[in-house]
Protein backbone atom coordinates (compact mmCIF):
# COMPACT_ATOMS: atom_id res chain seq x y z
CA UNK A 1 0.00 0.00 0.00
CA UNK A 2 1.32 3.42 -0.97
CA UNK A 3 1.27 6.15 1.65
CA UNK A 4 0.08 9.46 0.20
CA UNK A 5 0.22 12.54 2.42
CA UNK A 6 0.33 16.30 2.39
CA UNK A 7 2.63 17.98 4.90
CA UNK A 8 3.44 21.56 5.78
CA UNK A 9 7.16 21.34 5.17
CA UNK A 10 10.21 22.86 3.56
CA UNK A 11 10.87 20.36 0.77
CA UNK A 12 14.64 20.92 1.07
CA UNK A 13 14.63 19.38 4.56
CA UNK A 14 12.79 16.16 3.75
CA UNK A 15 14.69 12.89 4.11
CA UNK A 16 13.25 11.10 1.08
CA UNK A 17 14.80 9.33 -1.87
CA UNK A 18 13.82 12.12 -4.28
CA UNK A 19 12.46 15.62 -4.12
CA UNK A 20 10.95 17.30 -7.14
CA UNK A 21 12.16 20.75 -8.09
CA UNK A 22 9.73 23.13 -9.77
CA UNK A 23 12.44 24.08 -12.26
CA UNK A 24 12.72 26.44 -15.20
CA UNK A 25 13.80 25.29 -18.66
CA UNK A 26 17.48 26.11 -18.06
CA UNK A 27 17.64 23.91 -14.90
CA UNK A 28 20.20 26.39 -13.58
CA UNK A 29 18.24 27.73 -10.63
CA UNK A 30 15.75 30.53 -10.20
CA UNK A 31 13.32 31.82 -7.63
CA UNK A 32 10.94 30.11 -5.23
CA UNK A 33 11.35 26.37 -4.70
CA UNK A 34 13.95 26.18 -7.47
CA UNK A 35 16.21 28.77 -5.85
CA UNK A 36 15.78 27.23 -2.39
CA UNK A 37 16.75 23.77 -3.66
CA UNK A 38 19.80 25.08 -5.51
CA UNK A 39 20.97 27.10 -2.48
CA UNK A 40 20.58 24.17 -0.08
CA UNK A 41 22.06 21.55 -2.45
CA UNK A 42 25.23 23.56 -3.07
CA UNK A 43 27.33 24.23 -6.15
CA UNK A 44 27.56 20.55 -7.09
CA UNK A 45 23.90 20.61 -8.13
CA UNK A 46 24.45 23.58 -10.45
CA UNK A 47 27.50 21.92 -11.98
CA UNK A 48 25.52 18.73 -12.63
CA UNK A 49 22.56 20.68 -14.06
CA UNK A 50 24.92 22.49 -16.44
CA UNK A 51 25.62 19.13 -18.12
CA UNK A 52 21.94 18.35 -18.82
CA UNK A 53 21.25 20.82 -21.61
CA UNK A 54 18.05 22.19 -20.08
CA UNK A 55 14.62 20.58 -20.16
CA UNK A 56 11.38 21.10 -22.06
CA UNK A 57 8.10 22.13 -20.43
CA UNK A 58 6.18 19.08 -19.25
CA UNK A 59 9.33 16.98 -18.91
CA UNK A 60 11.80 16.29 -16.10
CA UNK A 61 15.42 15.29 -15.54
CA UNK A 62 17.10 13.72 -12.51
CA UNK A 63 20.31 14.61 -10.67
CA UNK A 64 21.96 13.70 -7.41
CA UNK A 65 20.83 15.40 -4.22
CA UNK A 66 24.28 16.78 -3.39
CA UNK A 67 24.06 18.57 0.01
CA UNK A 68 20.33 17.85 0.48
CA UNK A 69 18.97 15.04 2.67
CA UNK A 70 17.30 13.64 -0.48
CA UNK A 71 19.38 11.28 -2.62
CA UNK A 72 18.01 12.72 -5.88
CA UNK A 73 16.48 15.90 -7.26
CA UNK A 74 14.01 15.55 -10.10
CA UNK A 75 13.78 18.81 -12.01
CA UNK A 76 10.28 19.14 -13.50
CA UNK A 77 9.53 22.07 -15.79
CA UNK A 78 5.90 23.02 -15.35
CA UNK A 79 3.89 25.24 -17.65
CA UNK A 80 3.34 28.95 -17.22
CA UNK A 81 -0.37 29.66 -16.80
CA UNK A 82 -1.92 31.24 -19.90
CA UNK A 83 -5.56 30.96 -18.93
CA UNK A 84 -5.73 27.26 -19.78
CA UNK A 85 -5.45 27.88 -23.51
CA UNK A 86 -2.02 26.33 -24.09
CA UNK A 87 -2.44 22.73 -22.89
CA UNK A 88 -1.29 23.71 -19.39
CA UNK A 89 -3.26 20.95 -17.61
CA UNK A 90 -1.71 18.16 -19.71
CA UNK A 91 1.78 19.65 -19.45
CA UNK A 92 1.42 19.83 -15.66
CA UNK A 93 0.18 16.23 -15.49
CA UNK A 94 3.17 15.19 -17.62
CA UNK A 95 5.51 16.72 -15.01
CA UNK A 96 4.08 14.47 -12.30
CA UNK A 97 4.06 11.35 -14.52
CA UNK A 98 7.61 11.89 -15.74
CA UNK A 99 8.88 12.62 -12.22
CA UNK A 100 7.41 9.36 -10.94
CA UNK A 101 8.91 7.44 -13.87
CA UNK A 102 12.36 8.88 -13.22
CA UNK A 103 12.04 8.08 -9.50
CA UNK A 104 11.01 4.52 -10.36
CA UNK A 105 13.93 4.13 -12.77
CA UNK A 106 16.30 5.30 -10.01
CA UNK A 107 14.83 2.77 -7.55
CA UNK A 108 13.33 5.42 -5.27
CA UNK A 109 10.85 4.37 -2.61
CA UNK A 110 9.85 7.87 -1.50
CA UNK A 111 9.30 11.13 -3.33
CA UNK A 112 8.18 14.64 -2.35
CA UNK A 113 6.50 17.11 -4.69
CA UNK A 114 6.05 20.86 -4.39
CA UNK A 115 3.03 22.52 -6.02
CA UNK A 116 4.58 22.61 -9.49
CA UNK A 117 3.78 25.78 -11.49
CA UNK A 118 1.77 27.35 -8.64
CA UNK A 119 4.33 30.02 -7.75
CA UNK A 120 5.71 32.48 -10.25
CA UNK A 121 4.21 30.45 -13.12
CA UNK A 122 0.76 31.35 -11.67
CA UNK A 123 -1.07 28.06 -12.28
CA UNK A 124 -4.25 28.37 -10.15
CA UNK A 125 -3.90 26.08 -7.13
CA UNK A 126 -7.57 25.04 -7.23
CA UNK A 127 -6.92 23.57 -10.68
CA UNK A 128 -3.36 22.35 -10.08
CA UNK A 129 -3.98 20.35 -6.89
CA UNK A 130 -6.54 17.93 -8.42
CA UNK A 131 -4.28 17.45 -11.45
CA UNK A 132 -1.32 16.65 -9.17
CA UNK A 133 -3.18 14.22 -6.91
CA UNK A 134 -5.09 12.40 -9.65
CA UNK A 135 -2.04 12.08 -11.91
CA UNK A 136 0.03 10.66 -9.07
CA UNK A 137 -2.71 8.19 -8.05
CA UNK A 138 -3.17 7.08 -11.68
CA UNK A 139 0.59 6.68 -12.26
CA UNK A 140 1.50 4.80 -9.08
CA UNK A 141 0.45 1.34 -10.39
CA UNK A 142 3.20 1.63 -13.03
CA UNK A 143 5.82 2.72 -10.45
CA UNK A 144 5.80 -0.12 -7.90
CA UNK A 145 9.04 0.85 -6.14
CA UNK A 146 7.39 4.05 -4.89
CA UNK A 147 5.68 3.45 -1.56
CA UNK A 148 5.54 6.96 -0.09
CA UNK A 149 4.50 10.21 -1.78
CA UNK A 150 4.55 13.56 0.01
CA UNK A 151 3.00 16.76 -1.26
CA UNK A 152 5.12 19.37 0.52
CA UNK A 153 3.18 22.56 1.19
CA UNK A 154 4.54 25.86 2.40
CA UNK A 155 1.19 27.44 3.25
CA UNK A 156 -1.82 26.31 5.28
CA UNK A 157 -4.36 27.04 2.53
CA UNK A 158 -2.44 24.88 0.04
CA UNK A 159 -2.09 22.13 2.64
CA UNK A 160 -5.86 22.13 3.19
CA UNK A 161 -6.50 21.82 -0.56
CA UNK A 162 -4.11 18.88 -0.89
CA UNK A 163 -5.52 17.10 2.16
CA UNK A 164 -9.10 17.47 0.90
CA UNK A 165 -8.12 16.19 -2.55
CA UNK A 166 -6.19 13.25 -1.06
CA UNK A 167 -9.16 12.34 1.15
CA UNK A 168 -11.47 12.39 -1.88
CA UNK A 169 -9.04 10.34 -4.00
CA UNK A 170 -8.57 7.65 -1.35
CA UNK A 171 -12.25 6.98 -0.67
Amino acid sequence: MVKLEALKADITTLDVDAIVNAANKSLLGGGGVDGAIHRKAGKGLLRECETLGGCETGDAKITGGHDLPAKHVIHAVGPRWSGGRKNEAELLANCYRRSLQLAEDAGCGSIAFPAISCGIYRFPVKEAVPIAVHTVVETLPSTPSITHVIFACFQDDLLALYRAELDAAQT
